[in-house]
């Protein structure tokens, strides 16, 4: 989720959000000319549902967020929309929950924009980037969970490495880990800051010299952990899947390898022909229920990227319901 931060007082626009012409021309022929139901999952500050619900005043949105702080912010900023919003604060694995309780049956769009959002990055005491020095804190919902902090001064070295490189995909793990743990037991590490120089330190010259900053793996990782956010992908995707109506489309905007896969598994699930290959036509019951809408995943234009580098990594996917298994 890619938007700078704005004060809830300042009326000036949000920067556009990551794709949004995209995301609206996919989202378009489900939602147009007709009452219609969409869910922007990662409502973030609501520069995507803002955009949704100008282009379709039939439209009624449900945003989901677990940050109390963006879900404020989006409803200041939607606030002449309330006839026809609901903003919830959830993690969008419990759309289908949310759905039921609203009394909604079937969508007929949905958004996801996943990973941390610009006014997560931008607050420096909510821990998330390795250029502020800040609190190891990193939840997107600051009201529970764990933090960065305690991953890192109480994991055992071994689940420790684990997390690094099954999230982060970070080649040194090990490496860092035990630096971690040599470093904790002097004193606990507290600030990002401290952890970020850790890192750098952990990990050969060499390595250092390209592929950004060497402790972006490592922030990826301790962020994924703490916020849990592969499952929550992995089970909400999915489910939102099965709350689309004929016709209805979803599009998902991931920013790395590991969430862009579960994407593509999801939707590779619903858009197999499973007609026994001995049979000479398919079988009605065992066609697609998805038709995907882009070609692999989609990056986001060069002109994108030089106006919004934030931009950069995100992959784009889609598809649309042509069928409701029987």
């Amino acid at each position: 989720m890619s938007e700078r931060s704005e004060d809830m007082s300042e009326r000036e626009p949000a920067h556009v959000p990551v794709l949004l012409d995209r995301v609206l021309a996919l989202l378009g022929p489900a939602l147009s000319d007709r009452p219609a139901v969409a869910v922007d999952a990662t409502l973030g500050l609501g520069g995507h549902a803002e955009a949704l619900l100008e282009a379709h005043p039939q439209l009624t949105l449900v945003g989901l967020d677990r940050d109390p702080v963006a879900l404020a912010r989006s409803r200041y900023r939607l606030a002449r929309y309330q006839e026809r919003i609901h903003l919830v604060h959830a993690v969008y694995d419990r759309m289908p929950e949310v759905l039921d309780e609203l009394g909604v049956v079937g969508v007929d769009g949905v958004l996801f924009d996943l990973g941390v959002s610009s006014m997560q990055l931008d607050v420096a005491e909510r821990g998330f980037a390795y250029a502020q020095d800040a609190p190891l804190d990193m939840r997107m919902d600051q009201s529970s969970g764990i933090t960065a902090e305690d991953v890192v001064n109480t994991y055992p070295v071994a689940e420790l490495a684990r997390v690094l490189r099954e999230y982060g995909e970070e080649r040194f793990a090990l490496r860092i880990a035990r630096s971690i743990e040599r470093a904790r037991q002097v004193a606990p590490l507290r600030s990002t800051a401290a952890l970020a120089e850790l890192v750098r330190d952990a990990i050969p010259a060499a390595t250092r010299r390209r592929g950004g900053h060497p402790a972006k793996r490592t922030f990826q990782a301790l962020r994924i952990e703490v916020n849990a956010e592969l499952d929550a992908v992995r089970s909400a995707v999915p489910a939102a899947l099965t709350e689309l109506t004929v016709g209805g489309r979803i599009v998902v905007l991931s920013y790395q390898s590991l969430e862009d896969r579960i994407v593509k598994q999801a939707f590779a699930e619903l858009a197999t022909d499973r007609t026994p290959p001995d049979l000479p036509v398919p079988l009605p019951d065992s066609g697609p229920q998805l038709r995907l809408l882009s070609r692999g995943s989609e990056p986001a234009t060069e002109g994108e990227v030089a106006s919004n580098p934030r931009a950069a990594s995100v992959r784009l996917r889609a598809a649309e319901r042509i069928r409701i298994a029987s």
